[in-house]
């Protein structure tokens, strides 16, 4: 299978060390915090929490940052400012455990937000990575955006149908990743829409999102960002549609 070549680095002073592959003290780490969910847990382990698990991720969406350089240049990742907290917003839940027992990344158009989490929420398509033993997994596309978000993406579907269907329904593409993921999905197209012309099919996607499993194996290679490469250029063609709909521009060149 062919691999998009990854350009060189440049070395400096606030480069992080190359990426190495998630070490057995991260799953220990991340299995360990499903059992025990609980702060003193927790700040008895950090370090090793930073060096197996963030530190890792860290260096992973700056290797993957380099990649998109020649597949998207508009999408990047940022080590300090892609990866998601660890810590949980218990504020609206039930359950009060503090901590999720994974960790994410998402990589970003380049002109959206500033957090992590308003990058992947606030309405643009970008890629995610997500780091959990026997559960890792790489996505790309739009989760559950906001109503108006949404709106501009089914207005735009129903003029661009064929558009769409070169980045969503493209053989390469389901090959891949077996099509959209159907959560959330609409029994019909919601009102105000057409419910039998072309864009008919797609306009009851509440999420334009795409996904394939890590294996755990994969995850502690240090060859991942290559492995990880084929994946980014087939969901590209999909995050570019999206942010297109939502007035956010491609580019050619960093």
């Amino acid at each position: 299978m062919s691999r998009t070549p990854a350009p060189a680095r440049t070395k400096g002073a606030a480069t992080l060390d190359d990426f190495a592959g998630f070490p057995a003290a991260g799953f220990t780490f991340l299995r360990g915090l499903k059992r025990h969910n609980e702060r003193d847990w927790f700040e008895e382990r950090r370090e090793a929490f930073e060096r197996g698990v963030r530190a890792p991720m860290a260096a992973l969406v700056e290797a993957l940052d380099v990649r998109m350089a020649t597949i998207a240049p508009e999408i990047v990742g940022d080590p300090k400012k892609s990866v998601f907290r660890i810590h949980r917003d218990v504020r609206f839940s039930k359950d009060k455990s503090p901590y999720k027992t994974f960790l994410a990344a998402w990589l970003f158009h380049r002109d959206q937000g500033r957090s992590a989490a308003m990058r992947a929420h606030g309405g643009s398509a970008g890629v995610y990575v997500h780091f959990e033993p026997g559960a890792s997994f790489i996505a790309g596309g739009m989760w559950l955006p906001p109503s108006a978000t949404l709106e501009r993406v089914r207005r735009t579907l129903i003029d661009d149908v064929a558009g769409f269907e070169r980045a969503a329904a493209s053989r390469a593409f389901v090959a891949r990743y077996g099509g959209l993921t159907d959560e959330a999905m609409l029994t019909r197209p919601p009102r105000g829409f057409e419910s039998d012309g072309p864009a008919a099919r797609w306009l009851r996607y509440r999420s334009f999102m795409a996904s394939r499993p890590i294996p755990d194996d994969d995850m502690r290679s240090a060859a991942l960002p290559d492995l990880l490469t084929d994946d980014l250029a087939a969901l590209a063609p999909l995050v570019r549609w999206l942010n297109a709909a939502l007035g956010y521009r491609a580019a050619d060149r960093r």
